[in-house]
């Protein structure tokens, strides 16, 4: 082939450090906007962010060139500074781990929908339902001693 096409799309979610509801409205869509702006900034695509008081998903196309742990990494650690600065939250701190999905292009705005609508959604659902029932959707293999 003369060049590349491809179609990569991530569905990520992370949590705060120990599940702390630090993320809260008055604070959700400035955190969320800045998440995208990053995802912008290294050349991706920010489908959407979305998220409650202690967790985000993120939504994202990303290039063949990116590396989903430094892309992670960057993430985490310029939104974390900029929570420390910008919000005054000087404690925070996003959880080690993350849990990764890849999402067909037949599936961006059905996914789109589910990570805006996280607030409705967590009206009804725990986060630690939801994470469960994403590995068991995403056939990724688990131990609960290694969750929570």
């Amino acid at each position: 082939m003369a060049s590349t096409h491809l179609s990569l799309h991530y569905h990520v979610v992370f949590s705060t450090k120990n599940r702390e509801r630090w993320i809260s409205e008055p604070h959700r869509a400035r955190a969320h906007e800045y998440l995208g702006g990053i995802i912008k900034n290294m050349g991706g695509v920010a489908h959407a962010v979305g998220g409650v008081d202690d967790h985000v998903h993120v939504f994202a196309g990303l290039r063949a060139t990116h590396c989903l742990a430094n892309v992670m990494r960057e993430l985490k650690a310029d939104s974390s500074a900029w929570i420390h600065k910008e919000l005054g939250l000087r404690a925070f701190a996003w959880q080690e781990g993350y849990g990764a999905y890849t999402v067909s292009a037949s599936l961006i705005q059905a996914v789109r929908r589910y990570v805006i609508n996280q607030p409705a959604h967590h009206a009804k659902v725990s986060f630690q339902d939801e994470y469960v029932r994403m590995f068991k959707h995403g056939l990724v293999e688990y131990d609960d001693r290694y969750l929570w």
